[in-house]
């Protein structure tokens, strides 16, 4: 299934996985736009709204840079609002956009707590909030609309909480996010899912926070998130939601047996992600 003429609202796509399921939808002839922060090019990471909306345009797309700070809703609703004018309408939301810090408790600022609680999952509601009026007048029009966060499966184990309580929380309201909305929005035909990475994935986050070159040779490209989503959005809407999927789960199941390719290193051990 093409997304050709579908448009897609991606928050934090200005990089990483985000982009990569921009440039995926892109290739079919998608419409694509870009809500992230980051407006003026940034020393220490790679991309802005702009440069991404270029290579949208690239790939076959149509691009629309938006700078978009999620935590505000008047900045998401106008960003929506944007959006619909441009292309007509909105039938894929991919809740991307997070805040990371794994510390544990005492070493969690409040400051640092805030962001994390009001992008992820504030942010995935508020973005949510304001998309779901145009998803319901998509699947009216058999247009097949999806939400997919981009969050963890509900592992409610303690070792996944007990090194960064703070950061685990956050994400795991995404996820649950995609519990309740999954059967809230059942009726009207909107498939709400979650899409994990089996190991890191090689992003700004990972270079910077998690292992520097070494953790980067150990994952895979953004490009696997990119390929999984695309597959996802392939499914009936009516039927296929409420799912906490991992990346190359989704691929098996798509018939792809050789993952090396999405290797940044092929020579390297693959990292596990958090949660899986």
């Amino acid at each position: 299934m093409s997304l050709r003429g579908k448009t897609l609202f991606i928050t934090g796509a200005s990089r990483g996985i985000g982009l990569a399921i921009g440039l995926r939808a892109a290739r079919d002839g998608a419409n694509v736009a870009i809500a992230a922060k980051t407006g003026e090019p940034n020393p220490k990471l790679p991309g802005t709204v702009f440069t991404a909306a270029k290579e949208i345009d690239d790939a076959g797309g149509k691009g629309l840079p938006l700078v978009t700070d999620i935590r505000f809703e008047e900045q998401v609703q106008a960003a929506v609002a944007k959006t619909v004018e441009t292309f007509g309408g909105i039938d894929i939301l991919v809740n991307n956009a997070s805040a990371i810090s794994l510390t544990p408790t005492e070493m969690t600022d409040m400051k640092r707590y805030d962001l994390m609680h009001g992008i992820n999952t504030r942010g995935t509601f508020v973005c949510s909030k304001a998309c779901i009026p145009h998803l319901r007048k998509s699947a009216a029009a058999g247009r097949n609309p999806h939400i997919l966060n981009i969050s963890p499966p509900l592992n409610m184990e303690q070792r996944w909480f007990a090194p960064h309580v703070a950061y685990t929380m956050a994400k795991f309201g995404m996820s649950l996010c995609v519990l309740g909305m999954s059967g809230e929005l059942a009726p009207a035909g909107i498939a709400v899912n979650a899409l994990w990475p089996r190991t890191t994935i090689a992003t700004a986050a990972i270079k910077n926070l998690l292992g520097g070159d070494a953790a980067m040779r150990g994952s895979r490209k953004p490009e696997i998130m990119g390929d999984a989503a695309h597959a996802i959005f392939a499914k009936p809407s009516r039927d296929f939601t409420g799912k906490f999927l991992i990346d190359d789960d989704v691929l098996r199941a798509e018939g792809v047996t050789d993952l090396d390719g999405y290797a940044v290193d092929p020579t390297a051990p693959l990292l596990p992600d958090f949660f899986v």
